[in-house]
């Protein structure tokens, strides 16, 4: 059996960040570790949530939802170390990928001025085969991927504010392309805390025996062992 290839270690050179994803808990799956490590640098990181969640919990009604999962998301990025986290009211389930969804995007690029974008997996599936990606997830993904563009080119959504090219990379978590990773050995547990703070939405999912941190530990050695670390979070590296 051939054993994986190795993942490359980010850079960490780099002092803003921005994180834009589809719904509450996305970032929790996997790369709130990874945050909780840069903020405990002293890295500013903001999360810009397209929905908040509304459509995501069977037994409760998107309207009481909607702010249930807003709170969760709040405090789940307080305990990794993010103080702002902004939600753009964006349909849950049903997020299309167009000039739309772009501009709101790009505008928030332009706000926030990030070095580093931090986004969904926007392939088909997880695992490059067979587990289905969700479409929030694939449109959100790609369409950061453009506005990221669109914000350093000042003739793209002129009345959006003013171009900022600016950043660096985007970083697609848990791509199954990913050929980066990040050490997260010394933050896991704050990100398994991060995760048990979508507690409304976990319980909505009937999962009987889901397990936070036995989840993320499966998930985070197989990475780890890539890096030669403990346990790691795994990022796609795009470059404008």
């Amino acid at each position: 059996m051939t054993a994986p290839e190795p993942l490359e270690a980010l850079p960490e050179d780099w002092t803003k960040a921005l994180a834009v994803v589809a719904h509450p808990d996305d970032l929790e799956f996997g790369a709130a570790a990874a945050i909780a490590r840069w903020t405990g640098q002293g890295k500013e990181i903001v999360y810009v949530l397209l929905t908040s969640g509304e459509a995501g919990i069977d037994g409760i009604a998107p309207a009481e939802s909607g702010p249930l999962r807003e709170a969760e998301q709040i405090e789940s990025a307080r305990i990794v170390g993010v103080p702002v986290v902004e939600f753009l009211g964006q349909p849950d389930g049903t997020i299309e990928y167009g000039v739309a969804l772009r501009r709101l995007i790009a505008g928030a690029i332009r706000r926030h001025q990030p070095e580093i974008v931090i986004t969904n997996n926007f392939w088909d599936t997880w695992d490059g085969e067979a587990l289905l990606n969700q479409a929030d997830h694939i449109n959100t993904g790609r369409a950061t991927l453009d506005a990221v563009r669109d914000a350093a080119n000042r003739w793209i959504f002129p009345d959006d504010g003013e171009r900022w090219g600016g950043v660096r990379q985007v970083w697609a978590a848990g791509s199954p392309k990913s050929k980066h990773a990040i050490d997260t050995t010394d933050t896991f547990a704050v990100g398994v805390d991060s995760l048990k703070a979508h507690k409304a939405y976990i319980e909505g999912l009937n999962w009987p025996h889901f397990d936070a941190e036995e989840f993320l530990e499966g998930i985070g050695r197989a990475h780890g062992t890539r890096l030669g670390t403990t346990y790691a979070a795994a990022f796609e590296v795009f470059t404008p």
